[in-house]
């Protein structure tokens, strides 16, 4: 530690800088192993890590201040200018792993440490970025933990190698990392041999056994919103432009892992840029959300085309063959020293149980990784090229790497991200040429749901110019604006989820239907839903003017204790009725309740109302049920 100090004396010349910077503090330089068990030393280089940091800070900065983790809430950075996050706060959102009735997980999230509207600059260190971006959308997901020492591929005239502390980058040519040749279908061109490189770290994970590792984000789509940056790449087993150092919205992910003890003096002082650089991100926080993170997008195309060829299926099996004769030299070398009566570790323990797996056919290689065509082309490689290509602009993902092509808009001969598509989805709902295709376009590629082409031509006129498309935050076009409401990611959220509550079947005899249920948002807030639907021809009463003899329809919902009513109810559209300002309801209509609280129980709806037709009224009806919070 004394020679970082030294190290650090040597940049005291550095005219500070006034912003107030937080340090979020709680772990280690090397991983868990490196420490066998040992709390004690594990502590101790907690500590080492923390005031290394600090020593760093504070050559840069007039104003820092440390925090353990565990006693760090998004309040605390309100009071600074840029929070550097290296540790696991507590959690605010539990985290979710619901199964079906076979054991299968239908969803899984990991728990949430931010608030979605959190809008405090930060740089997240290593795989921070993963764990406290996930939840909330950040593009700084976790392609790989697998970032070594050096960067490279950096824009080097951007600020955080330039301003406000000067620094001179020192690069030198090294080979191409290895693992990049595996991924070459990607590149454009022939990859190099060898590249420029930047030293940020004196140790690495490759050279120092236990040596804490960095995380490289996803590139595809990083940049396909207007608040997220690409800065610089590293050294890892991914491709040459896995995102090592980039910014989304109010956050910037420093990918590499180590602290300013095993800093190069020249990546100390581009931390301390970045750190100046994200403070001008106060209040401009994310507007384009990858929830899902392995959601794909068009890049994904170039490995499906190479995955679908035998030239791909003989470099896998050429992979595999060198992969097992390592294991059956390593299993070798484990029974000879069994045989010997010397002790194993855990890796060769497990590899006396090594068997080599008999060779995996052509059609069951591309069966497994054409999985959403192979029943079209089956084993036939340039039927799937020609496939994809021809297919390209129509293509979109809901998850997990599965993509479909959207008849939809492919009968439009429209790119799906041209904004051509919405003015001509809209036409077709207002000249009533196809309002049904018009409609599931217009929902599939937005967040909005409109009940009018009046509504969506409004909406589309006043926007269009400042509307762009990702595909990584959802394959949608979203408006270019951090106004609440204007992108809301969990409105669609809940429509998808009220869509799942049937309230059966109407007929003349049942002319209404009523089906309660209780949904939760990513972002962890809650809504009790009532639906009701309405047999064609019939219809309820919104409001009754004073004259009228009618029977309005009423939603009252109890809470049991421990929950309380967030905000006032969301009632749906009407129809008017009668001059005087008697309006109606008809077909299907949804009443939204927000609730918050904790805990057991049962809330009670009472749903009040009176189903007429053209022809006579029917007795009212009040119904009351439960719903389980």
């Amino acid at each position: 530690m004394l020679v970082t100090l030294l190290a650090f004396s040597c940049q005291a010349s550095v005219k500070k800088s006034n912003l107030r910077v937080l340090y979020v503090w709680g772990s280690a330089d090397w991983d868990t192993e490196y420490f066998q068990g040992d709390t004690a030393r594990y502590n101790t280089s907690v500590r080492e890590r923390a005031k290394s940091f600090e020593t760093m800070l504070q050559a840069y900065f007039n104003v820092v201040t440390t925090v353990r983790a565990s006693s760090y809430t998004p309040e605390l950075s309100r009071s600074y200018d840029v929070t550097v996050m290296d540790g696991t706060p507590p959690a605010i959102l539990p985290g979710i792993r619901e199964t079906d009735a076979a054991g299968n997980i239908v969803k899984y999230r990991i728990a949430g440490y931010l608030p979605e509207e959190f809008d405090r600059p930060m740089v997240t260190i290593g795989e921070l970025g993963e764990k406290l971006g996930r939840r909330i959308g950040l593009k700084t997901d976790w392609y790989c933990l697998c970032l070594d020492a050096d960067a490279h591929h950096l824009l080097r005239e951007h600020p955080i190698f330039n301003t406000p502390f000067p620094v001179q980058l020192t690069t030198r040519i090294k080979a191409t990392p290895e693992p990049a040749f595996h991924y070459a279908y990607y590149a454009d061109g022939a990859l190099p041999d060898s590249i420029p490189m930047w030293q940020v770290q004196t140790k690495g994970y490759s050279t120092d056994k236990h040596f804490r590792i960095g995380m490289v984000a996803r590139p595809w789509g990083f940049e396909d919103s207007p608040e997220a940056e690409y800065i610089s790449s590293g050294t890892c087993q991914k491709t040459l432009d896995a995102v090592a150092i980039g910014r989304h919205g109010n956050f910037l992910h420093w990918g590499f892992a180590a602290s300013p003890a095993y800093m190069t003096p020249e990546a100390r002082t581009v931390l301390a840029n970045a750190i100046v650089y994200i403070a001008q991100f106060a209040g401009q926080g994310v507007i384009a959300r990858k929830y899902e993170d392995r959601i794909a997008t068009r890049d994904y195309l170039k490995e499906l085309k190479y995955l679908s060829t035998r030239e791909s299926y003989e470099d896998r099996l050429k992979g595999d063959e060198e992969f097992y004769r390592q294991m059956l030299e390593v299993q070798k070398s484990a029974r000879e020293k069994q045989a010997k009566g010397e002790k194993l570790d855990a890796t060769e323990q497990r590899m006396l149980n090594f068997n080599k797996p008999p060779v995996m056919t052509f059609e069951n290689y591309i069966k497994r990784y054409q999985k959403d065509f192979f029943h079209l082309f089956g084993t036939d490689s340039d039927a799937y090229i020609a496939f994809y290509d021809e297919n390209r602009d129509y293509f979109y993902s809901y998850g997990f790497y599965h993509i479909e092509v959207d008849e939809d808009v492919k009968s439009l001969q429209i790119p799906n991200n041209d904004f051509r598509l919405l003015d001509a989805a809209i036409k077709l709902w207002e000249t009533g040429k196809d309002p049904e295709k018009g409609r599931r376009i217009l929902e599939r590629y937005t967040l909005l749901d409109f009940l009018t082409p009046g509504e969506w031509r409004t909406w589309y006129e006043a926007n269009k110019e400042r509307l762009f498309f990702t595909e990584s935050g959802g394959w949608l076009f979203l408006v270019n604006s951090r106004e609440p409401g204007v992108n809301d990611y969990h409105a669609k959220e809940a429509r998808q989820q009220i869509a799942t509550l049937q309230p059966g079947k109407t007929n003349d005899q049942e002319p209404v239907k009523v089906a309660t249920g209780l949904i939760t948002k990513e972002n962890g807030d809650k809504e009790l839903v009532v639906k009701i639907k309405i047999h064609p021809g019939y219809h309820l009463y919104a409001s009754v003017a004073g004259e009228d003899p009618f029977i309005p329809t009423t939603v009252a919902i109890e809470l049991p204790p421990g929950y309380t009513c967030a905000g006032e109810m969301q009632y749906p559209s009407f129809k008017p009725f009668t001059s005087n300002g008697t309006t109606i309801y008809e077909d299907e209509l949804v009443f939204r309740q927000p609730v918050t609280g904790t805990g057991a129980g049962e809330a009670t709806c009472t749903v009040k109302y009176q189903c007429c037709d053209a022809h006579a009224c029917m007795m009212p009806v009040e119904e009351e049920i439960k719903i389980k919070l």
